[in-house]
Formats: structure tokens, sequence, C-alpha cells
């Protein structure tokens, strides 16, 4: 099982340097032009440079310094974020539904059934950060979502196993978690660990870290990690959450998602 994770690693680590010298799909360049200018960059040897060859707590500790220098948004400019972030790569007047898959029009961004809304993939009361500036919202883990999908999601922490979500894409659901169509369930693993990354309790919020458990409720922990890491392997990183990545550092936060770039730091670190 190991020697098919690293395999698995290697591989979407090759895919990510692909990406990032290049990023030449022409169907994701519909985002903000400045989305595209700096994906030449080695990020090894900028970016990331004083995390390269560290391991374990200590490469945890250099990437929070790295990606806590960003730029933050207000709720309320969330909306046009997403716009942005995740758009349809075929269909410039729609974005990309997170767990459901669906591409839905831009302009349905609201609260009713048939609507989009900000889906905060760690829960907001895993941390009790509400929708505050900082966690609350940090487009590297907001995201749209089908209104009635997410209510099904709630804080559920994550896990395999449950029931069909209706019109959910292929998630699953039971009492005490959430599984997200096969597609996303890497994209949603990196965001739980980017998340507990970026927020230490150093900046007035929670210290928020991945656990080994489910029903966390409203403790600053989310679960499970054993899952997480499995779904950041069995789904790498592929060009949507790549380009998302880099329309988040080039026009937004200015900040990047660490284990977008190296998946195989999960593993260094947890």
């Amino acid at each position: 099982m190991l020697a098919i994770r690293t395999r698995r690693r290697k591989a979407a680590a090759l895919a990510t340097a692909a990406v990032l010298a290049g990023l030449a799909a022409p169907s994701l360049a519909a985002s903000p032009a400045t989305a595209t200018t700096t994906t030449t960059t080695d990020y090894d040897a900028t970016y990331y440079k004083d995390a390269i060859g560290k391991t374990g707590t200590s490469l945890k500790s250099s990437l929070h310094t790295i990606i806590s220098d960003q730029t933050k948004l207000s709720y309320s400019a969330v909306w046009d974020a997403l716009k942005a972030t995740d758009e349809d790569p075929d269909n410039t007047g729609n974005v990309i539904l997170l767990y459901s898959g669906v591409s839905r029009s831009k302009s349905l961004d609201g609260g009713d059934t048939g609507d989009w809304n900000r889906e905060h993939v760690w829960a907001k009361s895993h941390g009790d950060f509400g929708t505050a500036t900082g966690p609350g919202t940090d487009l590297h883990h907001l995201r749209p979502s089908d209104v009635r999908v997410n209510s099904v999601r709630g804080n559920k922490d994550f896990d395999n196993g449950g029931s069909a979500v209706s019109e959910g894409g292929g998630s699953l659901t039971d009492s005490d978690s959430f599984e997200p169509r096969d597609a996303v369930k890497g994209d949603v693993a990196r965001m739980i660990f980017y998340m507990a990354v970026r927020y230490e309790g150093g900046d007035g919020f929670a210290d928020l870290e991945v656990n080994g458990q489910v029903d966390n409720g409203s403790a600053p922990y989310i679960g499970k990690l054993s899952v997480l890491k499995a779904w950041n392997d069995e789904d790498p990183p592929d060009a949507f959450e790549e380009h998302r990545n880099q329309v988040v550092y080039d026009d937004y936060q200015h900040n990047r998602n660490p284990f977008i770039d190296h998946p195989e730091w999960v593993e260094s670190i947890w």
C-alpha cells in the first residue's frame, strides 16, 4: 500500500510540475488574465524556498509562515471571487459546484433552492470562526455549492460511507459524516490540510487541527485524518484545482495551497 501511495504521490508531483511549468490548457484561460502571468515561476526556488528539504513539524511551521502572508477578503467579496476561481472552463457564465459537479449560472448566487452558496469546507463551527475575515473568508476552503446539498453536509466531518445525497453527484452522507464525490475527494482533503497549517491559533483564531475521528461537533478539529490522507493519494490535483490555486494566488489572496503544489507534503506532516 505504501508503494502504491508513493507512486501516486510521485505521479501527482510530476503532474503538478508540468502544470506549473506551463498551464497550457486553453480551455482554462477564461479566468482573470493575470492568473496565467506567473505560471512559469519555479515556486520551490522562490515561494517555498524556506520549506524545501524540511519534514514533519519543521515543514508545517515553515509552510504556516509562508502561507500566512496573504491578502484577506470580506465575506461579501467572496461571492465575486468564487465566480472567477470556480468558473466553468466550458461556460464562462457558470461556476462548477463542488459536491455535485453541476455547472450553474453565476447569477444564481443566493440562498434559495436551485441557487448556489458559499460552502465552508472546514465547517465554521469547527473552530467557531463564523464568517469573520480570516478563516471565515479564506478562498482556499470556500467553494460554490448547491444550497440544498450544502445543507445536507452541514458541519459534518469527512469519512467514507452513507446513503446517496439526492442530486449530490455521487456524494454520500450519514448521521455524522459526509463523503464527497470521487472527483473532488482529494480537493476536499487538501483544503482541510491547508486550513490546519494556515490557522495555528496565533492570530486570534482557533488552532485548527485534523484528527482521527468524526462527530467532532464544535471543537476546533475535523476528521477523519486517515480517510483524508487516503483521498489525497487517490485523487491527485487536476488542472481545475491547480488553476484555481493559481487564480487565488495571482488575483485575490496572493498565497497558495501548498498541498496542491506538493501533495506528498501531506504524508510528510501527518
